[in-house]
This record gives C-alpha cells, structure tokens and sequence, in this order.
C-alpha cells in the first residue's frame, strides 16, 4: 500500500512538473485577419502576446514579410499609453510596462496584402520590463510540427486567377482604315468608274483600226494607179 501511495506521489509531482516546464513554451504571440484572401486590401490584423514574465510586457517588434512595406501599415488599437512606430522593416508597438500576468493585444491596417501569397509570417519580438526578450520568429513550415517559437502565422486563400491573354489565333479587327471604305458607297464607286473609262476608250481604239488600214491601201493603189498612166503617156506604143 505505501508503494503504491509513492509511486502515485511520484506521479502526480512529475506530472506537474512537467507541465510547469512545458507552460512557457505554450505563451507565444499569434496574428488573425479579418479578411483572408491574397491581394485583399485594407486588411485588419488583430495580434495577441500572451504574457509569460511576471514583470509586465513592455513592448512589440513586428517584422513584416516580404510584399508589405513599413509605409503600408497604421495602428488601429494598442494598449492604453503605448505609441505606434514605422521601423526599416516593420513597425514596434511599446510604452509603460502592462500590469504582471496582462497579455498585450494590438491592431493595425494593412493598406494591401500581397498577391499569390498564402502564408505570411510576422516575426515578432516581445520585450518584458526586466529587460527579457522571448523571440517569436521561428518560420512555420506547412506540413511541418510547430517550432519551439513560432512566429505569428496567417494562412490565405488564392486571390483570384489572372484574365487568360487573348489567343493568337483570334481573327484580327477589320482596320480603321479600311472600314470607311468597305461603309462608303462613293468610295466603293469611284474605282468602278474609272475602270469603265478606261475600258471604253481601249475598246474604241481597238474598234477603229481597220478603218486606217483601209484608207492606207486606197491611197497607195491611188498613187500606184496615177504612176501607171504617167508612164503610159511618156512611152506610146509604136
């Protein structure tokens, strides 16, 4: 019976303690989004520092991820006494100490998130008053089991697809120039016309040419005829 009381005893106290190391590893930093979808804009980020050093949280460091630029970020809502500050690659959120055991929550904007992504971290810094600094910025990885101290994580949905590029095989639009053309009856008739003269006028020289030809040969039997009766004269039969 007193073996089996120890042996609960031992139990129960490592149990305990073992809960009581794994109790920091469970405060961290965690991000939401009230919009989730790539490319959103005006998004709302809510984010939540859960306090684990008795001596009061003091301030965040946020680092941004690649395709949100410091400039794009404004604060919504911090702590009563904290101030909103643009860094080279984020922004930090600090001031007085939180009372002991308070977590800090925060809010800004996002003008725009970007597009084709669907995972964006946000690591994160969380500064106590007694000089702590608990370093939320390990990567995680999908599929992968969580790391000792994630950063903050907000998963998206796929924005929405690009428009197809039109095909190259489409017929192309009838040109601009050629369209008053094609509408015009004027312009259409124009061309005919000219064509019409100039047949007429090839079909006339054409028709007349014989005419030439045969007063050409009335002439040279005329004068053939007329040197006939000349010799005629000069030399009489005898």
């Amino acid at each position: 019976m007193r073996n089996r009381f120890r042996l609960t005893t031992v139990g129960v106290l490592t149990g305990l303690g073992v809960l009581a190391l794994a109790a920091p590893a469970a405060a961290h930093v965690e991000v939401s989004a009230d919009k989730t979808r790539a490319g959103s804009t005006n998004v709302t980020l809510t984010f939540h520092g859960e306090a684990e050093n008795p001596s009061g949280i003091r301030s965040e460091r946020v680092v941004l991820p690649a395709g949100i630029a410091p400039a794009d970020v404004t604060l919504v809502k911090a702590p009563p006494g904290w101030s909103f500050q643009a860094t080279a690659d984020g922004f930090t959120v600090g001031g007085k100490a939180l009372p002991s055991g308070t977590d800090a929550e925060w809010k800004v904007r996002i003008a725009k998130l970007p597009d084709g992504e669907t995972r964006l971290s946000f690591k994160t810094l969380e500064t106590y008053a007694d000089g702590e600094v608990a370093r939320w910025i390990e990567i995680q990885e999908q599929g992968a089991e969580e790391p000792e101290q994630p950063a903050p994580l907000i998963t998206l949905k796929p924005g929405p697809a690009a428009a197809p590029a039109p095909s190259s095989a489409a017929p192309a639009a009838p040109s601009s120039a050629a369209a008053p053309a094609a509408s015009s009856p004027q312009a259409a008739e124009v061309p005919a016309t000219v064509q019409a003269e100039s047949v007429a006028e090839t079909d006339e020289g054409s028709s007349t040419w014989w005419i030439w030809v045969l007063v050409a040969l009335v002439v040279a039997g005329g004068a053939g005829y007329l040197l006939v009766r000349r010799r005629a004269g000069q030399h009489p039969a005898e």
